[in-house]
């Protein structure tokens, strides 16, 4: 069984992690056109600090009929060929109108999709309003879909952790323990098998889509301490295909040192489970002593957690068949 003590210290370091810095989370409109390669047609004053609150996108087919009540003006906006083809039914002077009446509120930007013609009037009623104007070649829905996830990503609460990520026969995989319990010797083991390193010591951590995603923060990626040595570049001693952006996190291996009158589970029935960000992961506790091989438990606690969520667990058809086994003798 797990330490449920050990597991309440990681969960208190973790929600006060979320508490000091996950609310109120902003995205710059500039990292999103660069994210998804919009093209600028005009770029307004302040489109290095335009900063976006919510992934909602609008498509402004009613406001361009002139009804701007309750005009989610907040939302970056679309054009999608609807819009567009309803547009430029009007003459000339109703389609500058209808357009400067979108553009008199406050707007983060406006795309228009399907690489559409934008005519000279709309760029100049855009500088005029100083309004951010892209252009983007994909359709309304794959573009909204696109806008949406990228911008809700850059938003998803986040927490930050200690401890080491890596990828794991394509799980990802967090260590975490407390200082000098041999994370990193690990970790590094593990890469030396041929895993790949995602974050060493500190890992930052994203709830999106249900899912935990990690990664490392920009100025430490593929670096790691060892005490002795010092600072390795990851990349650069093993090559690319060592490291990795960011993962999902599937299981978290916590690493300790053995404790003689501890009884550790050696069946593996029960599942346990650690939450961060609100969200379940599988959890399980290892000890640490002299002569235990740490890469090759995680290699295979990585291969067996990968069974499990293909809905085999070894422990259980085991313990199954020694019950039917005394069934069926008596």
């Amino acid at each position: 069984m797990a330490d449920s003590k050990n597991i309440d210290d990681i969960s208190d370091q973790i929600d006060e992690e979320v508490r000091s810095g996950s609310r109120n989370r902003t995205v710059k409109l500039s990292t999103i056109v660069e994210s998804l390669d919009l093209e600028i047609i005009h770029k307004a004053s302040d489109f290095d600090q335009v900063e976006l609150r919510s992934a909602e996108i609008n498509r402004p087919g009613l406001q361009l009929t002139g009804y701007l009540e309750k005009f989610p003006h907040d939302r970056i906006q679309v054009i999608g060929s609807v819009e567009y083809t309803y547009l430029f039914s009007l003459d000339s002077r109703m389609q500058y109108e209808r357009f400067r009446g979108i553009l008199s509120y406050k707007l983060p930007a406006i795309i228009f999709s399907y690489n559409k013609f934008i005519n000279q009037d709309i760029v100049d009623l855009c500088d005029y309003y100083d309004v951010t104007l892209l252009r983007s070649p994909q359709s309304s829905t794959r573009l909204i879909s696109d806008l949406s996830n990228e911008i809700e990503f850059h938003l998803a609460p986040t927490t930050n952790v200690h401890g080491e990520l890596l990828e794991v026969y394509g799980m990802g995989v967090l260590l975490m323990g407390k200082s000098s319990v041999g994370k990193s010797e690990t970790a590094l083991d593990l890469i030396n098998r041929g895993h790949r390193l995602i974050a060493d010591d500190m890992v930052d951590i994203i709830a999106y889509n249900n899912k935990l995603t990690g990664t490392s923060p920009d100025n430490i990626r593929h670096y790691m301490e060892l005490r002795g040595l010092g600072i390795i570049n990851v990349r650069k001693l093993y090559g690319s295909g060592a490291v990795k952006v960011r993962t999902d996190i599937d299981l978290v291996i916590e690493l300790e040192q053995w404790k003689e009158d501890y009884e550790y589970d050696r069946l593996g029935l029960d599942e346990h489970y650690i939450e961060i960000l609100n969200i379940k992961v599988p959890h399980m506790v290892v000890p640490v002593r002299a002569g235990r091989n740490l890469a090759l438990i995680v290699e295979v606690a990585a291969m067996n957690q990968r069974e499990k969520f293909m809905g085999y667990n070894a422990a259980k058809v085991l313990t199954d068949n020694i019950f039917r086994k005394i069934n069926n003798d008596f």
